[in-house]
């Protein structure tokens, strides 16, 4: 009989606490605003994790500013000779693109609620 491992079981729990979370919309302290677009997809080299993700912050004038996602492949513009990142997975922060390394569902909701706490905080 197979048994998953706490760290299996976490993993687990967390991917779908972020697919349960798809199309939730959020409203935050100042205007702000927040949505979780996520789905279950095939795994491929670009989406190794096997979810498509989109998670905003948005103004009180609706602009995002800030989003986790991996809906496109993604070339940092300083890479002058570098070819595409194989995985998606990146970070819109205002006008900005940063990649961003998927290591977890939990981690990527930490990670973008402390993004997001941030710059609400600015």
């Amino acid at each position: 009989m197979l048994s998953l491992d706490d760290n299996q079981r976490s993993y687990m729990s967390g991917l779908e606490t972020l697919l349960n979370l798809d199309g939730e919309i959020f409203p935050m302290d100042n205007g702000y605003w927040v949505k979780f677009e996520v789905k279950r997809v095939d795994i491929s080299s670009a989406i190794p994790h096997g979810i498509r993700y989109s998670l905003t912050l948005h103004d009180k004038t609706n602009q995002r500013i800030l989003g986790f996602d991996n809906a496109h492949s993604y070339k940092p513009r300083n890479a002058k000779y570098g070819a595409k990142k194989e995985t998606w997975d990146h970070i819109h922060k205002r006008m900005d693109t940063f990649p961003y390394e998927f290591d977890s569902a939990n981690q990527l909701m930490e990670d973008f609620w402390q993004a997001s706490e941030s710059l609400m905080g600015q």
